[in-house]
Parts: structure tokens; C-alpha cells; sequence
């Protein structure tokens, strides 16, 4: 084995065999297909119905939207069964040709006077009698339902709870090869419509939807099984009725499903049943509000001679879907754009020979890189292989876009590009020895990560800057000067006491990939996005703060021990922290014999304004508007003020930070924190009576930083009860102090 692996050495050399060794490893990755190799491949389909979304066509698709129109005209969701049957009566009279509910309805209307009598206490007997005397809506909406073509959504599940109902009988289905329902997605329970309705209906179909794993709808099964059944989905049945078609027919061979027949059309699928959907756009022109159907008011054309769906779009319906094209498209146009592609037959497909054509494109570019690297170089190499990785991407972009074949450019340019990587590594050897010696001669001076960026690129030790977008911290120890009066005798003990917080703070903001700019004595300026880049900057600098105040209170309970054990003085160390984001200018500054790598701006101020104004309300942690709309959510928090800083002219909103999401969750602090709300509004409308009584209720039997910010609030509202503000006041506290 040692000497075919010499005589292999000898010929290929050890980076052309290390290459062709990864790309063997690299085409198993493909053929195992990891769900991270799925998601890339894809977020790249996605990218194509990005750049050449399908041409909306006029195809008789409608829906009847129950939007946020229609809930305001027509009440809130759901609607008496009555008012659904006259939608239906004017959709067939305007010659809708046939109607699906992209909803279920699987309990009687509670809003039928038969059922309502009945969850009313109190009514006289013939009260009672005589609303239940009165027909019912669901037998009126199934009465309406009889008289035309109307398909019943129902919804696959596992947890839906078993009821005594009679057998559901099957829509017919043609096998057209093997038994396909090992390929099929199965749902173990169906929740199906009331029997009333179910029996009036011309058909059922299924409205579920798998999204793919990142929870984005790109396909969709055409049919399922569900509670044992093969069943078909919402549109496929919505057109099998409207077409008058008794039956529907799956497609089949050893490899899975090939595709569907419904109404006279062959519409292909993967081998799990589903269609690629080719998306367009969101359009109002499918869309009809379900109130302008209930009054009449609508456009003929828009209805006359279509295939309906109704469904909800309205937000607090939760019918809400992310697509390629659109993270919230209702769940009802996913079904219409389905319809759209069957009618227009505008499919697109990942031929079976799809997987094997993607091999071929990894294996030639991976063989002709480690055959020319080599030989060539690096650059030469590059050149000849962007080339070659353009013409696939070319390829594929083409077959998308005229044959509208998912053919996937990304994996391919990636297994190359791991291979080219691994051959030319030997190259960057002595560079990686040039950067461990900067990181040796800078490491302790400067934050790591600009470290790494000068080894990256030595020349930036010039002066100069960017503008960029930055969250700013700056933290510093309340009565600090007090605390170190008393080391007066002894320096060394105060340098160590120093140490002994600043280490665990710096330490909270680098893990939270924060930059520390400074020291100033026993205060810290920090700042996240630069030199790297930080897309949750605000929300790494708040997860920061939070921790440098948890470890500056462990810092104090271990001091404290330490004090009543050794019987000296014990001061208690308190941090206040200032946070903002906004645009400042970052990079080195200084002179030419010495600079730092710092921030300049109006924004950073501010957050050092703020570290100030902590004093002022009496709290641990005040963050600018900018940093609280973007971590708006994920943290407890409450508006702390409208307030002037000095040297500002403009006002800007500030919060208090006050803890995590455990803390926002909690009962008692969502309660306080409704309360100082209150307050604040009362205050701001110059109600100074029930300003005070929200402040009492934020501090009944509570001493924590809410309640102290209320009474910063209550000691204003009393100087203002004696000497009110001017006429014109607009709320905002202008800030005397730094």
C-alpha cells in the first residue's frame, strides 16, 4: 500500500492526488444530497424566479379574498354560514363555473340560530323555541352548495382530534403504474367539514402544504394521502369538478410519480407527487374582496366563466406562506398560481437527468482545475476557469429561462472551487507566516479582529476612514472616584480591583463580537460592525451589556464574601452602559507616528450621552431608537423618554433595557410594564393625576430598575404639578448634564 501510494506521489504529486481525493468525497456529498446542499441548491432556483419571474396571463383564476376589507364590512371571521351561501349565490349567478374553499369548516355555525339559542343562558322557552325553529345557515349554505359546483378544503394533520362520523368517501383516482403511495406525503388524521356540508359538496380536496425545510412553499403535492386515502389536493379537485371529470390519475413507474392527469391535462411532477410552482408576482387583478361579492358589486368578467377560490388574506387569519417571490403570500394565491401553471401549462421541472448532468458539470471543471493549476498558476487557471463556470452558469440560466428546467450552477462551482483552494494553498504558506508574526507584534494592543484584518491586508496601518452604519457601547462604574479615595494608601490594590472587572466586561463584549476601542480609567468604548462586518450588531451590543451587568453582580457577591470574611469596607461596584446606532465614520486615526482605530461621529456621542443619562433616570442600561427598533422583541425593554442630550439640538427617543426574553415573558413585568406605558402617555398629555397613580402602580411592592425609573418620573411630575411647562411643551426632557 506504501508503495502505490509513493508510485501515486510520484506521479499525480501529493496536491493532485490530496484534489482529486476531495472531489470524490465531494461527489458523494452530491449524491448523499445533505440538507445544506438541498437548501443552497434551492435558494439558487429561488434566485432564478427572482430575475425571470413567470409572465402573469389572464387565465380564469379568481379569487375571492377575505381580506382586511371584507372583515370590516362583513364582521369579524368567521361569518354566519348564511352569508357564505349568498357569496355563493352571486358567484353562480354571475356564472362562476366552479367555487373551492381554501377553508374548513369542521364544527356547526355558531351563529345559526338553532346553535345560538343554545349558548345564550337565560332566554325564555319560547325564545328558545322560536330561534330554533328557524332554519339553519349551514343547511342553507348547503342548499345553495347543491345547486352548484363547490369543492370543500380540508387540512392534513397529525394531532386532530377523532370524531364518530361516517367513512369519507374517496375522489375516484386511476393508477396509471405501481401503487405510488409510498412516494406520496401521508397525513395520518384529516379534518374534514361538517357532514352536512361534505354532503352537498361536488368534491374534496386537500389545501396543506409542505414548505420545503427553510419553511419556504417552491412545491407543492397535487395529491396525498391522508387518513388512509389518496387524496387530491384543492386545486387538482377544483378542476376535476369544474371540468366535470369523474375521476383524477396519478402517474407512476419504479423511480416514483411521474406526474397527474386532471381534466383532459398532464401536468408532470417530482417522484413525491409535487409541482415545481412557477410563480408570479402577487396581482391584485386575481383578487375580488368577498365583500363586494356579498353586496353585488364586482366586475362580471372577473367571475363569469372562472374557477374560485375562496380564502383569506387578512392578516389575523394566519394564511400566510413564503414564496420564492414573496415571504407573505396568502396560502389561497399559492393554490390559484398552481391553477395558473395546469391552465397556461407553464411547468417547471427538474428532468431525471438532472442529478447526473450535475455530476458531469462537478467532475469536468474539478479534473480540468487540478490538471492546469500546476501547470499554469493560479491566476491563468482562474481566468480559464471562470470561463468555463460562466458557460455552466450560461447553460443553466438558459435552460431555466427558455426551457424552464431546474438545472442547479451552484454545487458544481463550489466542488471546483473547494478543489482549486486546496491546490493553491501551498501558495499562501509563507503569507500565513507573515500574518502569525503581525498577530505576535499587535495582538496585545489591538481587538483581534483587527489584528486578523491587518494580517489580512498590512497596508491598511494608514490613516483614513469609512462611513458606515455602528452600534457604539460605552460603560462606566457609577461613584468610582468615591471607591478608589478609599485605595489611597494602596495603588496596587486598586490597579488589581480594576483588572478584576474590566477583564470580565471586555471579555462579555468581545464574545458578543464587539471591538473594544478604549479604556478611560475604569470606563470602556466599545463598537460592533467594524472591522468585520455584523448584520445583528444591535442586537450583540444589547446580549453585551446584559452580561457585563450579570458579571459586574457576580463580581460583587464574590467581593462581598470576601469583605465579611476579611471584616473590611465593602463598596458595591454598579455599571451604567449607553448604546446607539447610526453612521459614523471608522478607521485609523491619529497622526503618521502614532493612531488608533477608532469611531467619529454624532451617534457616538449620543451613546456616551446616554451612558450619562443612566445616572439621571436611575437605571443600568439606556439604548438610542435606532438600536431598540432593530432588537424590538427580543429583549425586555420600555421607552424611557423623549430627551434633549446636551450638545443636541434634535430629540431622540430612548429605552431602558432591562433584561432578556425570560424577562419580557414574564407576567408581573409585562404588567408593570403596561403601567409605566400609561404613565408616560399621561405624562406626555400632561394628565399629572393619573401619571402619579401609573407610577404607584409600577412601584407597588417593587424596588427594581422600572420602579426607580417611575419614580425619576414621579419626582418630574410633582416639580411640574408646582410650576408647570410652557403651552407649547412637546413632552421632551432637555438634559442639563452630560
Amino acid at each position: 500500500m506504501k508503495r502505490l501510494f509513493r508510485k501515486l506521489n510520484s506521479v499525480f504529486g501529493v496536491a493532485r492526488l490530496s484534489a482529486t481525493l476531495l472531489l470524490f468525497v465531494l461527489l458523494a456529498v452530491r449524491v448523499l444530497d445533505p440538507l445544506v446542499v438541498e437548501l443552497v441548491r434551492l435558494k439558487t432556483f429561488d434566485f432564478y424566479q427572482v430575475l425571470k419571474p413567470r409572465d402573469y396571463q389572464d387565465v380564469p383564476v379568481t379569487i375571492v379574498d377575505i381580506d382586511e376589507k371584507s372583515l370590516a364590512e362583513l364582521g369579524q371571521w368567521p361569518w354566519a354560514r348564511s352569508t357564505l351561501a349568498s357569496i355563493l349565490q352571486n358567484i353562480a349567478q354571475a356564472g362562476g363555473i366552479a367555487v373551492a374553499f381554501d377553508i374548513v369548516f369542521p364544527e356547526a355555525d355558531r351563529l345559526s340560530p338553532d346553535q345560538y339559542s343554545k349558548s345564550i343562558s337565560g332566554l325564555s322557552e319560547n325564545v328558545s323555541k322560536e330561534l330554533a325553529a328557524l332554519p339553519s345557515t349551514d343547511k342553507i349554505m348547503s342548499d345553495t352548495m347543491r345547486r352548484m359546483r363547490v369543492v370543500v378544503g380540508q387540512a392534513g394533520g397529525v394531532d386532530f382530534v377523532e370524531t364518530d362520523r361516517p367513512e369519507q368517501s374517496q375522489t375516484p383516482v386511476a393508477l396509471l403504474g405501481p401503487d405510488p403511495t409510498a412516494y406520496m406525503f401521508e397525513y395520518p388524521k384529516l379534518l374534514r367539514n361538517i357532514q352536512v356540508l361534505e354532503d352537498a359538496a361536488a368534491g374534496k380536496g386537500l389545501f396543506s402544504i409542505y414548505p420545503d425545510p427553510d419553511g419556504i412553499v417552491r412545491r407543492a403535492a397535487l395529491t396525498a394521502v391522508a387518513d388512509g386515502k389518496i387524496q387530491p389536493a384543492l386545486s387538482v379537485e377544483l378542476l376535476r369538478v369544474a371540468t366535470g371529470q369523474n375521476a383524477f390519475a396519478v402517474k407512476s413507474d419504479e423511480a416514483g410519480i411521474s406526474g397527474l392527469v386532471v381534466g383532459g391535462v398532464e401536468v408532470p411532477t417530482d417522484r413525491n407527487g409535487r409541482i415545481w410552482v412557477h410563480y408570479t408576482p402577487s396581482m391584485g387583478e386575481r383578487y375580488v374582496s368577498a365583500s363586494d361579492i356579498a353586496t353585488g358589486n364586482f366586475d362580471l368578467a372577473q367571475i363569469q366563466n372562472h374557477l374560485i377560490l375562496i380564502g383569506p388574506s387578512a392578516t389575523g387569519l394566519l394564511d400566510l406562506k413564503a414564496t420564492p417571490l414573496d415571504p407573505t403570500m396568502p396560502g389561497v394565491e399559492v393554490h390559484a398560481q398552481i391553477l395558473e401553471n395546469i391552465l397556461s401549462q407553464s411547468f417547471l421541472t427538474r428532468p431525471n437527468y438532472a442529478l447526473g448532468a450535475e455530476l458531469v458539470a462537478t467532475t469536468v471543471l474539478s479534473l480540468l482545475t487540478i490538471l492546469l493549476v500546476p501547470i499554469l498558476g493560479a491566476l491563468p487557471v482562474m481566468a480559464f476557469g471562470f470561463i468555463l463556470a460562466a458557460s455552466w452558469v450560461a447553460g443553466s440560466w438558459y435552460l431555466f429561462s427558455s426551457e424552464k428546467l431546474l438545472l442547479d450552477a451552484g454545487y458544481p462551482l463550489f466542488a471546483s472551487l473547494c478543489v482549486f483552494l486546496l491546490l493553491v494553498f501551498i501558495n499562501y504558506r509563507r503569507e500565513e507566516i507573515q500574518r502569525q508574526e503581525i498577530r505576535s507584534a499587535f495582538g496585545q494592543y489591538l481587538a483581534p479582529d483587527y489584528v486578523e484584518q491587518i494580517a489580512r491586508d498590512p497596508e491598511s496601518l494608514t490613516l483614513g476612514g469609512e462611513r458606515r452604519r455602528m452600534t457604539m457601547l460605552f460603560s462606566d462604574v457609577r461613584n468610582f472616584t468615591k471607591i478608589s479615595e478609599s485605595f489611597a494608601d494602596n495603588p496596587q490594590g486598586l490597579t488589581t480591583l480594576m483588572n478584576r472587572f474590566l477583564t470580565p466586561l471586555s471579555n462579555g463584549i468581545m464574545e458578543k463580537r464587539g471591538t473594544i476601542d478604549k479604556y478611560m480609567g475604569d470606563a470602556i468604548m466599545a463598537f460592533w460592525n467594524a472591522p468585520l462586518d455584523d448584520d445583528e450588531q444591535e442586537i450583540h451590543a444589547c446580549e453585551a451589556a446584559l452580561l457585563m451587568v450579570k458579571r459586574m453582580r457576580a463580581i460583587n457577591v464574590e467581593r462581598k464574601q470576601e469583605s465579611d470574611a476579611g471584616g473590611g469596607a465593602f463598596f458595591p461596584l454598579n455599571v451604567g452602559v449607553g448604546i446607539n446606532t447610526g453612521d459614523v465614520v471608522v478607521g485609523n486615526m491619529g497622526s503618521e507616528f502614532r493612531f488608533d482605530y477608532s469611531v467619529l461621529g454624532d451617534s457616538v456621542n449620543l451613546a456616551a450621552r446616554l451612558e450619562g443619562q443612566t445616572k439621571t433616570y436611575g437605571v443600568t442600561i439606556l439604548i438610542g431608537d435606532r438600536t431598540a427598533q432593530r432588537t424590538m422583541g427580543l429583549f425586555a425593554m420600555v421607552e424611557a423618554d423623549l430627551i434633549q442630550v446636551k450638545g443636541k439640538k434634535e430629540p431622540e427617543r430612548i429605552y431602558c433595557l432591562l433584561g432578556d426574553m425570560d424577562l419580557a415573558l414574564d407576567k408581573e413585568f409585562i404588567r408593570r410594564k403596561a403601567s409605566f406605558e400609561e404613565m408616560l402617555q399621561s405624562y406626555r398629555n400632561q394628565d399629572w393625576e393619573a401619571a402619579l397613580s401609573h407610577c404607584a402602580e409600577v412601584q407597588e411592592d417593587n424596588d427594581g430598575e422600572l420602579a426607580q425609573l417611575a419614580e425619576t418620573f414621579r419626582l418630574r411630575i410633582e416639580a411640574f404639578r408646582s410650576l408647570p411647562p410652557p403651552a407649547d411643551w412637546d413632552g421632551v426632557f432637555v438634559a442639563e448634564t452630560k
